[in-house]
């Protein structure tokens, strides 16, 4: 049978694939990458792995060693750090992470400008500053920078022009991320946040157009709660592009802090063999010594489940 897309393309696959497919073939079509559904069906994934991860500010102590101790202790794997400045902390990020098991995950934004901005000196500053970030980022052996293209009010650019524009940045940005030895995260948020990459879906769409093995995606609980209708077919379909996600709560408290589940996401996790971390980005209510170990236990109790 044919699976028919827009502008009339069509997928053959048997009945039995769309079966064996199920909620994966239609998350595949959403993101554009149909083409890939047939083969799918198939493919053996690598054993997922849960790697959890907090960003640096999240963890009480008095300084970045001390952060590492208590994360060893809590059964963490790796650490999130701002992008901003990051270049001058190189050494001492380096130096607390040599006696540690703890790895670094991803960088957390810290740029200038906005690369989706309608005003090219922004945009410069943006890819200037996202360069600098880059190679640090590759010095500490993370897994790639978080960036948002564009804020609620940091550009005038509608949806085509601003696409067009991303991607005319994108092959550059990625290849210097490749040669640093690191990766280009593209986050989706939530409505209230930005106007334009709000899926994981659409995310993937862009980074399969952008056409590198450094142009990737994040997820994210907290934005997923609000756009997502499943967290499992929004992982699915952002499959191979995705290689960082957060973690937080309905109201962006620490998992477990309240009714979300993330057994659904985690079984999307599963299924596409996730090899990276999951960090948190959150709130907490209550004494963090005692909170955070405990949404540590919580999640890989969720992951069993899954």
């Amino acid at each position: 049978m044919s699976i028919f897309l827009e502008g009339g393309f069509g997928v053959e696959v048997s009945r039995r694939e769309v079966i064996k497919l199920g909620a994966f073939g239609a998350a595949a079509i959403s993101a554009g990458i149909a083409t890939d559904v047939a083969e799918a069906a198939n493919k053996k994934e690598p054993r997922a792995v849960l790697k959890i991860s907090s960003q640096e500010g999240i963890i009480p102590g008095k300084d970045l060693p001390e952060k590492l101790a208590k994360m060893e202790k809590w059964d963490f794997d790796g650490i999130e750090v701002g992008g901003r400045g990051l270049e001058n902390r190189v050494p001492e990020i380096q130096a607390a992470l040599k006696n540690s098991k703890i790895k670094l995950s991803a960088i957390c934004a810290g740029f200038q400008g906005a690369l989706m901005s309608d005003q090219e000196s922004e945009r410069k500053k943006c890819v200037e500053s996202m360069k600098v970030i880059l190679t640090a980022a590759g010095e500490l052996g993370s897994t790639g920078l978080i960036f948002v293209p564009a804020f609620n009010g940091q550009t005038k650019l509608n949806h085509i022009e601003g696409r067009k524009i991303l991607l005319d940045q994108l092959p550059e940005l990625c290849e210097f991320a490749q040669k640093a030895g690191t990766r280009m995260l593209l986050e989706p948020l939530n409505r209230h946040e930005t106007w334009y990459v709000r899926q994981l879906a659409d995310a993937a769409a862009i980074c399969r157009d952008a056409n590198h093995p450094a142009a990737c995606v994040m997820g994210d609980f907290y934005h997923m709660y609000i756009e997502e209708p499943s967290d499992m077919g929004a992982f699915i379909s952002a499959g191979k592009y995705i290689h960082h996600v957060h973690l937080a709560s309905i109201k962006r408290n620490l998992p477990g802090q309240d009714e979300r589940n993330y057994t659904d996401g985690f079984k999307g996790l599963k299924m596409i063999g996730y090899q990276d971390f999951c960090s948190f980005e959150c709130g907490c209510i209550g004494d963090r010594e005692v909170e955070i170990p405990k949404s540590v236990k919580f999640l890989r109790e969720q992951w069993k489940k899954a």
